[in-house]
C-alpha cells in the first residue's frame, strides 16, 4: 500500500484560486506517475491532470488547460494542483492517484492508477 493524503480543498468564489496537495508515504515516490481526478455528484470520475515521475511531462484535460498547473516535489513526496480562475463547474471531490511506472509514461485514465487518496472537496460558488 502507498498511502496518499490530499489537502487544500475548500470553498472559494468563482475566479478564485486554490492549491491542492497530495502527500505520499514511502521512499519510492519518484517511481510513480501521479494524477489528479475529479468526481462531481452523480458523475463518473474524470482525469484532470497528470505528471510524469520526473516531473518533466504534464498533461491536462481540455477543461482545465491554462487554469490548472500540476507539479511535484520528489524531495517532499508531494504532488500539487494549483487551480486558478475557478468556475462553479469545477466543484467536485478531487482525488490524487499514483501509478508505478518504469518510464515517463503518464496514464490519462483512472484504470492504471493503483493507489488513491481519500479525496478533498472543492466547492466554487458563483
Amino acid at each position: 500500500q502507498v498511502p496518499l493524503v490530499e489537502s487544500g480543498g475548500g470553498l472559494v468564489q468563482a475566479g478564485g484560486s486554490l492549491r491542492l496537495s497530495c502527500a505520499v508515504s514511502g521512499r519510492t515516490f519518484s517511481r510513480y506517475a501521479m494524477g489528479w481526478f475529479l468526481q462531481a455528484p452523480g458523475k463518473e470520475r474524470e482525469f484532470v491532470a497528470g505528471i510524469s515521475r520526473s516531473g518533466g511531462s504534464t498533461y491536462y484535460a481540455d477543461s482545465v488547460k491554462g487554469r490548472f498547473t500540476i507539479s511535484r516535489d520528489n524531495a517532499k513526496n508531494t504532488v500539487y494542483l494549483q487551480m486558478t480562475s475557478l468556475k462553479p463547474e469545477d466543484t467536485a471531490v478531487y482525488y490524487c492517484a499514483a501509478d508505478h511506472v518504469y518510464s515517463e509514461y503518464v496514464p490519462q485514465d483512472q484504470g492504471p492508477y493503483e493507489y488513491w487518496g481519500q479525496g478533498t472537496q472543492v466547492t466554487v460558488s458563483s
